[in-house]
């Protein structure tokens, strides 16, 4: 009868051993768990700083007027305020302060704490005549885009520090 005793005690402790090993795994996976979302939204918002990208770039192409006369240029994105172009006729100006402004608009509502700088300049061999402007020619520069924006590190939310990121792209419109 003894020995069965023992059995029992040696039974009990692989048990609390087999569960000291099973919660230090699962503490393990809630910390990967927890680098792999932070990872996941650090690789959703450098997908959304390329389609931002791309789609000011695509707003640039459509009013090459705008982009030759220097009205997308600025270091002071985002910009604030809003245009009436979706009620009544733009000027190439004025359809470049709406880009500006829907485009500011987006920067703020899918990245944290953004800026944003465009400039664009033209090669010294080709400069249209007002005349060639009126008829839209091809953009003969090109343009620089940086983005940034904080990205969070590791940390409680506390102690959490932010990071800039920047995304830095050299375009022909």
């Amino acid at each position: 009868m003894p020995f069965k005793s023992r059995q029992r005690g040696i039974s009990l402790i692989e048990v609390l051993v087999a569960l000291l090993i099973f919660s230090v795994g699962l503490i393990g996976l809630a910390g990967l768990m927890v680098m792999a979302m932070r990872a996941n939204q650090a690789a959703y918002q450098r997908t959304q700083v390329t389609f931002l990208a791309d789609g000011m770039a695509d707003r640039m192409r459509a009013n090459a007027l705008g982009v030759w006369r220097g009205r997308y240029n600025g270091k002071d994105y985002p910009v604030p305020g809003t245009t009436n172009c979706e009620r009544a006729a733009c000027t190439s100006a004025s359809l470049a302060m709406h880009d500006r402004q829907v485009w500011s608009s987006l920067l703020t509502a899918f990245l944290p704490d953004p800026a944003a700088a465009i400039s664009c300049t033209t090669a010294s061999s080709y400069i249209p005549t007002a005349d060639q402007l009126t008829r839209r020619p091809p953009y003969g520069g090109h343009c620089a885009m940086t983005i940034s924006w904080s990205e969070r590190d590791a940390g409680d939310a506390s102690h959490r520090d932010t990071a800039r990121q920047t995304f830095a792209w050299e375009f022909q419109p």
